[in-house]
């Protein structure tokens, strides 16, 4: 391979980047490498309507304090400090101060990351990034009577979850703080499908699994999901982490690639390196 070609390994590479927040970063990681990037942003991310609830969860957090608290997005923290900033005066200061006294429960390690940004760490780190791995690493820990915040993902419920800290006789406090808004840009999700469908594309790497629900919903309304899932099975897809692969799978899409351990853009980008290169080489 030369020199141009190792500072170039996706030159050529068709890949599809279905992102909204962070789009442009993950995009110029891979154009940096040669690869010819068809942008689409699938889902936006925007502060949940239901202020008073976010405020009255906050209010309740910083004036009776938590045993424990479970992060499963770094988003959800991210917007929880947003809404502590724009109710300003030391609302930040004694927010951070509650979670410093509660024991720490991570999914994955993107709360791990916005927790570090506050000098706070994870307690307990799921035995893997999923609810799943949530509930297998408080199987062991007693919850009676603690008061457990849990910061949810997007609007969903988290039936599971909520069913075990009820089992586990756990006070369980959740909060949503963020919604995905799935309204974003419809002429652009029905093109990135015609060039899906198409076979213009080499890859399509997806970074969330609200990503695959709101293109499937946008190829079912046109009558294309068995021709999106078709030609899907004939490209690199790759998914950034287990949940991403997981609704993928449950579209009938076997993952081509996913990084082994750190679910993040940068090991992803590096395992389309690996992929492509090797693709090349054979």
């Amino acid at each position: 391979m030369s020199e141009t070609r190792d500072a170039t390994p996706l030159a050529g590479c068709r890949i599809g980047v279905p992102e909204s927040r962070q789009l442009d970063l993950f995009a110029d990681m891979l154009e940096r490498r040669g690869a010819e990037v068809l942008r689409c942003p699938l889902v936006d991310i925007r502060d949940t309507p239901d202020t008073p609830h976010v405020e009255q969860w906050l209010d309740d957090v910083v004036e009776q304090g938590l045993d424990d608290m479970i992060w499963l997005t770094g988003e959800g923290l991210r917007r929880l400090r947003g809404f502590c900033e724009r109710a300003g005066g030391d609302r930040m200061a004694q927010f951070a101060q509650r979670l410093g006294e509660a024991r720490t429960i991570t999914r994955g390690p993107k709360p791990v990351r916005e927790l570090r940004a506050l000098q706070l760490r994870s307690d307990v780190p799921a035995t893997q990034p999923t609810t799943d791995g949530v509930i297998e690493a408080l199987q062991a820990i007693d919850l009676v009577g603690h008061r457990v915040g849990v910061q949810l993902y997007g609007t969903d419920p988290n039936e599971k979850l909520m069913a075990f800290l009820a089992d586990k006789q756990a006070v369980a406090l959740p909060v949503a703080p963020y919604v995905y808004a799935d309204e974003a840009e419809e002429p652009q999700v029905a093109d990135f499908i015609d060039r899906i469908v198409g076979g213009t594309l080499d890859a399509v790497a997806f970074t969330s699994s609200p990503q695959v629900k709101r293109l499937y919903k946008v190829a079912r309304a046109s009558g294309r999901a068995d021709a999106l899932t078709q030609a899907m099975q004939s490209l690199c897809v790759a998914a950034v982490g287990p949940l991403v692969a997981e609704r993928l799978q449950s579209q009938g899409i076997e993952v081509t690639l996913m990084p082994e351990s750190n679910y993040f853009m940068k090991p992803l980008v590096r395992s389309l390196v690996t992929h492509f290169a090797g693709a090349g080489a054979s």
